[in-house]
């Protein structure tokens, strides 16, 4: 049977849960109760795992108490119900609880499903310098004797090597260690993670002082980003005795270093925070990230002495939506600081790189055709930033627009005004004369006045346009700056050879189509240019996307004839797919799934501040997966020699590079069947 489309679990995420309970110190019979509260609300809510802060159910900080058998079989006794009530609920539960074993006290992670306790991972380093003192009344896990032990009639396994793994569910690998643990040099999530362990959960208490929490973030940050792993954090929260110490309820879930879920620091009530952890990103990334692997050879022993618990997960049944925020454009962050830095940093990426291959070579002079779109307005600003920082002239920037049969008054407009403004040499060629001569020249119907617009007539504009270019900068001692973008190069949507697929040097090679128009809005907002530039340029942002090698029927040349998203799609779905197919390789009914929760619904979700809101669209899921067949076909099947043979350009960002000579590497002559099929059977139409 064909597992639910629109159920997170089948598209491998996990729903985790971060508890903060209210409690009372010393009185495990109320924790339990509130413990089990929330437990019941996390099950409600579909969730795999839920997570409770340090020995929540006796409190943390009981002192001497904890030497008191009065308190321990209270502690027991309330485990005991935990345990039963488990038996009805959905997720692993992590509770903390005093257990003495072998006459040794030990401050413990109790892991428990279903009425079955998994095991018990007992502390391992115990601070005892500043404010703690938990030597005082606990002993550490590595001087335990019993890898066994008997609890609740239960004989379960013990020590903090555990790994309790669900066999029915890929990738779902819970490690656990509590508080300090994760505070010193080699946590033991460390060798879990490097055994398997994906979701590593920590119990702690950990009372709060200025500056700490921004301590806590980083640390668990780096934690989950060292050991490509989702970190799960709680701290306690209300109800610690305050004698001496204060308590903020600081939890968290990280995924590879992402901040995913926070809650409220010193709330006065109990909170439960979750989030949707991506358990096939974490495993890709691993897979792909060949120092992670390496990094078993260095504690191989350590790591092969890690034992695995067997469970077998029960999935929630029926719809379980995705909780997660999705960007619908991946390449460009939301929030305006991060964009604004990501801009800057690829901007200049750009510009430095073209800085580069002109010393390199000793060239002073650059060659670009300025079509009036985005891709060739990105480009011949970077050559103009370049030349600046070279301190050469623009002048040395000798810009051509070279309209054909199909070029628009308005691109035209645009280009002539761009280039004007820039201060660059500018050069306008008719390339009609040519194009026509090479139609007679191969007898194509065109030139024996048949109105033919097929392949043939657009790429002979192209390569005429490149030939020209090429010519120029011989003539010149110049280099030809390319234009074209990543999103093209992803679809095949360039001319090969001698066409806009060739150049000296491109500059745009790693620059998705959607981050082009950022960074132009972002060169417009930072002022990079002047005022006159920057009318320019949004003009250019307002136009729409066109080849511009096919005219009007109607012979109407005012605005471009045709539409780019009408043959190869949408550019935000293309390169939402782009992304998630080549920087991850999810299956297409994975990105379809992530698709439909990011543009189905256009109220939802935050958008980039500075797009304007007719440019806020959304798709249903047939439009998606209709796009996402055009884009797999091109990508994988038809497109890949394009990519074999493209011009030296720099890798901008993460997910951002097509080229044979960094990310990616494939076959020309691949088939696409395979992820055709997955589509097909798997995205509902």
């Amino acid at each position: 049977m064909r597992e639910r489309f629109d159920s997170i679990y089948t598209h491998r995420f996990l729903r985790a849960a971060v508890c903060i309970p209210s409690l009372r110190v010393a009185d495990p019979e109320f924790n339990v109760a509130r413990t089990i509260e929330l437990a019941r609300k996390a099950s409600a809510s579909n969730v795999a795992v839920a997570l409770f802060p340090e020995l929540g159910i006796s409190a943390y900080s009981n002192e001497d108490l904890f030497h008191q058998d009065a308190l321990l079989d209270a502690s027991k006794t309330a485990l005991s119900k935990l345990v039963g009530e488990s038996e009805a609920l959905n997720p692993v539960l992590i509770v903390g609880v005093p257990l003495q074993f072998d006459a040794r006290l030990f401050n413990c992670a109790v892991i428990l499903y279903r009425g079955r306790i998994l095991g018990i991972t007992p502390k391992t380093y115990l601070p005892n310098y500043r404010e703690f003192y938990e030597k005082r009344q606990f002993t550490s896990g590595r001087y335990a004797l019993s890898r066994e032990v008997s609890l609740l009639g239960q004989h379960v396994p013990f020590g903090s090597g555990l790994i309790f793994e669900a066999g029915n569910v890929e990738g779902f690998r819970l490690h656990v260690e509590i508080c300090e643990d994760v505070w010193t040099p080699i946590p033991p999530s460390t060798y879990a993670a490097l055994a398997g362990a994906t979701v590593l959960a920590n119990l702690s208490a950990s009372n709060i002082t200025i500056g700490k929490a921004d301590y806590r973030r980083n640390l668990c940050a780096s934690q989950s980003g060292k050991c490509i792993a989702a970190y799960m954090y709680s701290a306690a929260g209300p109800g610690e005795s305050t004698t001496d110490l204060a308590w903020d309820g600081h939890a968290m879930i990280y995924e590879n270093s992402d901040l995913l879920a926070e809650a409220e620091r010193f709330s006065d009530h109990e909170q439960m925070i979750s989030a949707d952890i991506d358990l096939e990103r974490l495993m890709q990334d691993r897979m792909r990230t060949t120092s992670f692997q390496d990094s078993l050879s260095e504690c191989r022993e350590r790591v092969m002495a890690l034992r695995r618990v067997p469970f077998k997960f029960v999935v929630p049944d029926g719809k379980v939506p995705l909780q997660r925020k999705v960007e619908r454009f991946p390449y460009v962050p939301n929030e305006a600081g991060e964009r604004d830095q990501r801009c800057y940093e690829a901007y200049n990426i750009q510009v430095h790189s073209l800085l580069k291959r002109l010393s390199a070579t000793g060239t002073k002079k650059v060659v670009i055709g300025v079509s009036g779109g985005l891709d060739s307005t990105q480009a011949l600003i970077v050559a103009a930033k370049t030349m600046d920082r070279m301190k050469l002239p623009r002048q040395n920037i000798l810009a051509y627009t070279m309209p054909g049969f199909a070029t628009s008054k308005l691109t035209l407009s645009n280009a002539r005004s761009l280039m004007k403004v820039l201060g660059v040499t500018a050069g306008e060629i008719d390339i009609r004369p040519s194009c026509e001569q090479m139609f007679k020249d191969i007898g194509h119907p065109f030139a024996r006045g048949e109105k033919v617009f097929d392949i043939t007539f657009e790429n002979v504009q192209a390569g005429e346009r490149t030939s020209h270019l090429f010519r120029l900068a011989n003539l010149n001692n110049a280099i030809v700056l390319g234009t074209g973008d990543l999103s093209e190069l992803a679809l095949g949507w360039m001319t090969f050879g001698v066409g806009d697929h060739m150049s000296h040097y491109n500059v745009n090679v790693s620059v998705s189509k959607t981050l082009i128009q950022y960074l132009i809005r972002w060169v417009v907002s930072s002022n990079q240019f002047d005022a006159a530039t920057n009318k320019t340029l949004t003009a250019i942002l307002e136009t729409e996307i066109s080849p511009e090698l096919v005219p009007h029927s109607g012979g109407d040349s005012t605005e471009p004839a045709q539409k780019t998203s009408e043959k190869v799609g949408p550019y935000e779905l293309q390169d939402f797919n782009l992304y998630f197919i080549t920087r991850f390789g999810f299956r297409p009914s994975k990105v379809a799934f992530l698709a439909a929760h990011a543009w189905g619904d256009k109220s939802r979700g935050e958008w980039p501040d500075f797009l304007p809101p007719e440019k806020r669209l959304q798709y249903d899921l047939p439009t998606i997966k209709r796009w996402l067949e055009v884009f797999v076909l091109r990508f994988f099947k038809l497109s890949q020699f394009k990519r074999s043979a493209i011009p030296n350009g720099p890798k901008v960002g993460s997910g951002g590079s097509l080229s044979p000579r960094g990310d990616w590497r494939a076959p020309s002559d691949a088939e696409a069947e395979v992820w055709l099929k997955e589509l097909r059977e798997n995205v509902p139409d």
